[in-house]
């Protein structure tokens, strides 16, 4: 074979998305998917597991992103475990994409008068750098930053504090700066042959997905106390292709009667939205007519549980 006519060297990997709860990462992983494979919400700590997405770009490579918890401070049992997993995950990967979260970092250089980072950030480069980790840093929601002015001198700075192999400012909201991003993380990659199938997207099980898509309406619907006491669970899950329909049935388990009264809502109003709402996500992802059943269990003190953190996959 000639040398104009051998085919593409293709760059394939796996590569994390670390950073702080909220900077984006399920956002970002979602639009280079071009599916929802991870649930977002505006609430901090939505992502509780480890979610492997791949995406195949044909003659370029493969990119197999893991979605990682984010890493904070806690003294919550179930936040320490979260943190533990994020970081455990940068053992098993060949890049890792740091994303932080441009906007809320200025903003908070702009109120405190400082040009350093906060204090939550040099947490994640500490654990970062404690790993001898290396990657490619990326500055996520540039499109919030009111004064593009200010984008320069921040990246200065969280480059002055750590070591990147790039650097690129991106908007996983918008998809400004994507097809960038993908390109310089392919570069970066070693060059392999596909580690998946074409057609692959994630690792993770259906009931799993369910369960995610349940949990992201509880999160959305509710107040700030209830979200972070609650955990769901697929009891059954059916798939019936004769009927072109997927039966599931799930338990949403919360930690006091108080979480309970309030996540089904006076007459049941709440946790029929929540159910009809999760149930409109998941006909999308499944591509047929779904009939889900919920029901809410009190489990006290199922956070700092280590058998329940176990059962849910979280420890």
């Amino acid at each position: 074979m000639s040398e104009s006519t051998q085919p593409p060297q293709l760059s394939s990997g796996f590569v994390a998305l670390v950073g702080q709860p909220n900077v984006g990462k399920s956002t970002l992983m979602n639009g280079i998917l071009e599916v929802k494979v991870a649930i977002t919400t505006p609430k901090p700590q939505t992502t509780r597991n480890r979610i492997l997405g791949v995406q195949t770009f044909p003659e370029k490579g493969q990119i197999c992103f893991v979605d990682t918890p984010g890493i904070h401070r806690s003294k919550r049992r179930l936040n320490r475990a979260m943190t533990d997993k994020a970081l455990r995950s940068l053992e098993e990967v060949d890049l890792v994409c740091h994303i932080v979260d441009a906007a809320k970092i200025v903003d908070w250089q702009k109120r405190s008068g400082r040009a350093e980072l906060p204090p939550e950030e040099k947490f994640v480069m500490d654990r970062l750098d404690d790993r001898g980790v290396e990657g490619v840093l990326v500055v996520n929601k540039i499109d919030l930053v009111k004064s593009k002015l200010d984008l320069l001198p921040l990246i200065e700075t969280l480059t002055e504090a750590s070591d990147y192999h790039d650097v690129v400012p991106v908007s996983a909201l918008t998809g400004e700066n994507q097809d960038t991003l993908v390109g310089v993380l392919l570069d970066h990659l070693p060059e392999q042959g596909m580690l998946f199938p074409e057609e692959m997207l994630t690792d993770r099980a259906e009931r799993f997905i369910a369960a995610e898509y349940v949990r992201e309406k509880v999160m959305a619907q509710t107040r700030d106390e209830v979200p972070y006491g609650v955990a769901v669970e697929v009891e059954t899950f059916r798939d019936d292709d004769r009927r072109d329909l997927v039966e599931i049935s799930v338990v949403i388990h919360v930690e006091r009667e108080g979480q309970k009264g309030i996540l089904i809502g006076k007459g049941g109003r709440r946790i029929k939205a929540i159910g009809k709402a999760a149930r409109g996500d998941l006909e999308n992802f499944f591509g047929k007519q779904v009939y889900l059943e919920t029901r809410v269990r009190v489990e006290p003190g199922w956070s700092e549980d280590p058998r329940f953190l176990r059962r849910f996959d979280y420890e």
